[in-house]
């Protein structure tokens, strides 16, 4: 998500505020309207470009303000109803208020902005890659929470700037697989002995069916098990028992795996994917097609998890190599690299944030360098790629004010931004993903298609 103004400066809550009327002419990739007065900026949640509303002030800085809508006078015609019965109270999503067009369009005209604003180069707006925008997300986490007075077990996401749940029915950006399992689930949660002592569960879609994973405070008594293993069997749900953060005892079911490129990825309902399976399978097939992987390339993928482009680049690749620093994913690499019989698919656990030059991958030399860092960015080994001199980097980011900074370390080293598209992983919420694609020298751009 990016941030386009400082958190941490002093806030002044304004009492009795008067009332403005005024008219929004963005919107930021937060979802809020953006309008002007006395020559300031005002943030105000629920309102789109066009729309005219009276308008509350509830916080001032230096440089701009928050509002509260109290009335909106004129609508939009890119205000839509929004889907889900619980949007405006769960904090998970921020635009279902605003349509599809008017939310890409908003996030990647943020992008372009950001970047041409920090690096001096305005990269050509391209199509956004995108899928369904309902029903997309494979996994959620959903907190639980015991009602003593009500007598009953609440299961639903946080509200908005707050740490209370709202219980949830419904939930549309969920796939339609796990959204079913909502109602049930909560039954069967609230039927158990350990009911008052439950933390949360997290919802996971993989390609051979959900699974769930149960965070339990106290022991599982025996008919405690014995419910969720015919809650299962109804279900046909894979059921793992987490008694803390660091366990995971698979009840019943099958190992989880998903698919991507033609390979079979087995994972641990821990280890992360990409949530947007529909997004993901296309954000692989640019990267692949960005780097033009040629047969005697040495490839290099950094912040690589296990393997989610290392694997693809390896069936094109003389040599692949993933960088990890969470060692579980490093395991599931290496194991998934021979069970899909990828040979030269070599991992190395290793802490990116730390000196690299003293790593063991760092004195081999790469032709392409892969990297899909977190939203800290990858600081700390911008200048080893620099270094290596790769042909081309392709660098996806869920942050574009670390993917902005980053890119001026390779454009001072005479690379040039060659593409860039802006990722719609998360439609209906401020998150902004993108990918980028920068090549060194005379190299020949990659065709736009």
């Amino acid at each position: 998500m990016a941030q386009f103004y400082s958190p941490k400066r002093r806030v002044t809550t304004r009492q009795n505020s008067p009332v403005l009327t005024l008219t929004v002419d963005n919107l930021d990739p937060f979802g809020q309207g953006v309008a002007h007065h006395n020559g300031k900026a005002i943030f105000v949640p629920g309102v789109l470009p066009g729309e005219q509303a009276e308008v509350q002030l509830t916080e001032e800085k230096n440089k701009f303000a928050k509002g509260r809508l109290k009335r909106l006078l004129s609508r939009s015609p890119q205000r839509v109803e929004p889907r889900c019965p619980h949007f405006g109270v769960c904090g998970g999503c921020q635009q279902q208020h605003a349509d599809e067009s008017l939310q890409q369009q908003s996030k990647a005209a943020a992008l372009v902005r950001m970047i041409a604003r920090e690096t001096g180069v305005t990269p050509q707006q391209e199509p956004v890659i995108a899928g369904p925008q309902y029903g997309y997300r494979r996994r959620a986490r959903l907190g639980l929470l015991w009602q003593p007075k009500q007598q009953r077990l609440v299961m639903g996401f946080r509200q908005a700037a707050s740490s209370d749940l709202v219980p949830v029915t419904q939930c549309p950006v969920l796939h339609p697989e796990l959204e079913q399992l909502l109602t049930p689930l909560r039954s069967c949660l609230s039927a158990l002995q350990v009911a008052r002592r439950l933390g949360h569960v997290e919802l996971v879609l993989a390609d051979n069916g959900p699974l769930l994973v149960l965070r339990h405070l106290d022991a599982l008594k025996e008919d405690d098990r014995q419910a969720l293993q015919a809650f299962a069997r109804t279900k046909n749900v894979t059921i793992y028992l987490a008694p803390d953060s660091d366990s995971l005892e698979k009840l019943c079911g099958e190992t989880p795996y998903y698919q991507v490129d033609g390979l079979r990825l087995d994972f641990s309902p821990r280890d992360f994917i990409q949530v947007n399976d529909h997004v993901n399978q296309q954000m692989v097939a640019q990267a692949l097609e960005w780097l033009s992987i040629q047969p005697n390339d040495r490839v290099l993928d950094l912040f690589c998890g296990m393997g989610n482009f290392t694997l693809p680049l390896a069936r094109r690749a003389a040599a692949v190599v993933g960088i990890e620093g969470v060692a579980t994913l490093v395991a599931n690499g290496q194991y998934n690299a021979h069970k899909n019989r990828l040979n030269n698919a070599s991992f190395f656990h290793e802490n990116l944030e730390e000196d690299v030059e003293q790593q063991p991958w760092a004195a081999q030399g790469f032709d392409k360098v892969m990297l899909d860092p977190a939203r800290a960015g990858a600081a700390g080994v911008m200048s080893h790629i620099v270094k290596l001199a790769p042909e081309r980097v392709v660098y996806v980011s869920c942050n574009p004010t670390t993917l902005a900074r980053d890119s001026k370390v390779l454009l001072s080293a005479g690379y040039r931004l060659a593409r860039v598209r802006m990722l719609d992983m998360f439609p209906h919420t401020g998150h902004l993903e993108s990918m980028a694609l920068f090549i060194n020298g005379s190299a020949p751009e990659v065709a736009a298609k």
